[in-house]
């Protein structure tokens, strides 16, 4: 093993080992600061480590509670324009079928148009006052929408569809 270089001088003895500690702490920056930019990537259009699922739970426990209180409001899901929250309801008997996502405004008006869920009802109020069921709110981009899997474990999938235009041209 090569013997490292002495140093003589009190000037690189004390500056030496700064300046190697500071060019260690630089590097470990640098790399911190480059597994936050792959995390964060491009909001709206999916980072490198994003999540496009979110995992409430169980679905026969989700469904008992929208029986009992009315839908639930899961805020910012979508993440892209501000304020995207999704409204999860449940209809029917079957727990592990008849699941359907809203956004939190009614289909008639923007999405600055935020609802409020009267407490323990299906029905919301909207910006202007007006009274709605979960079936006046709007309806996701299509591709989201809730999956149970065979061990009841419900899913809702936040990735949307990209949507395709054809275009004929005459011959």
């Amino acid at each position: 093993m090569p013997k490292l270089p002495e140093l003589r001088t009190p000037l690189a003895r004390a500056v030496v080992p700064v300046a190697a500690g500071v060019g260690f702490f630089a590097v470990v920056a640098l790399v911190l600061w480059g597994i936050a930019a792959a995390i964060s990537g491009n909001a709206g259009q999916g980072g490198l480590l994003t999540n496009d699922t979110f995992r409430p739970g169980p679905a026969r426990a989700y469904a008992a509670r929208v029986a009992a209180d009315g839908p639930i409001l899961f805020p910012d899901l979508l993440g892209t324009d501000g304020d995207r929250t999704i409204v999860l309801d449940h209809t029917g008997d079957d727990p592990l079928n008849d699941w359907d996502v809203y956004l939190a405004h009614p289909a008639d008006r923007p999405l600055s148009c935020k609802v409020t869920q009267v407490r323990g009802t299906r029905s919301f109020t909207d910006c202007e006052g007006r009274t709605v069921t979960v079936e006046q709110l709007a309806r996701p981009e299509a591709g989201i929408h809730p999956v149970v899997s065979t061990d009841g474990i419900l899913t809702l999938d936040l990735t949307p569809t990209p949507t395709t235009t054809s275009v004929t041209t005459p011959r």
